[in-house]
């Protein structure tokens, strides 16, 4: 539960988490990372950023769905949310459509919907790095790992519970649940 009195990242962080927590169960997701400033020790981030690798087999609407949710609590503080999507070879797809139907309209800055549906193709506006996309600061699916130092809030707020509920999830037995 949020209490308004909460922290803009202790808000975001939580959000990060329900999201995991609902788009790893989904067909095709093989990994989901956290990138951005709120890896950072920054106070007042803009938004939160994750960035899913998926397979072809994902559905695009499910995981779509989930991202609306998690940008509608960003939302709610004035803030936002992006998830970013690639594939296995680091190659960026795009964001998950802020859309609940996919149809062209003037707001959406994808290109192609419909080839993609719930993909929003945007590329002159933001592309994901390869080196970011295969080396992510922070994943926190299937288990944790931290490739940079991490802030306090986003350890308590975010790792350790993710690493205590992978410790129960059947794709969490691979290997240690935390390595921050």
């Amino acid at each position: 539960m949020t209490c308004i009195d909460d922290p803009l990242r202790v808000v975001l962080l939580r959000e990060a988490r329900r999201f995991v927590e609902r788009a790893r169960v989904l067909k095709g997701v093989e990994r989901i990372a956290l990138i951005g400033s709120v890896t950072t020790v920054k106070e007042n981030p803009k938004d939160i950023d994750l960035l899913v690798t998926v397979t072809g087999a994902v559905d695009f609407q499910a995981l779509a769905a989930i991202g609306r949710k998690l940008k509608g609590a960003g939302q709610s503080r004035s803030s936002g949310a992006d998830v970013f999507l690639c594939n296995s070879k680091g190659d960026y797809l795009g964001r998950t459509c802020s859309y609940r139907e996919c149809h062209p309209r003037m707001a959406c800055r994808g290109h192609r919907c419909g080839d993609s549906a719930y993909v929003c193709d945007d590329f002159e506006v933001i592309e994901i790095p390869r080196d970011t996309a295969l080396n992510p600061p922070v994943i926190l699916w299937p288990r944790v790992v931290c490739r940079a130092t991490v802030p306090a809030d986003l350890r308590q707020t975010l790792l350790t519970p993710l690493s205590q509920s992978h410790d129960e999830a059947p794709a969490a037995r691979q290997g240690p649940a935390d390595d921050c």
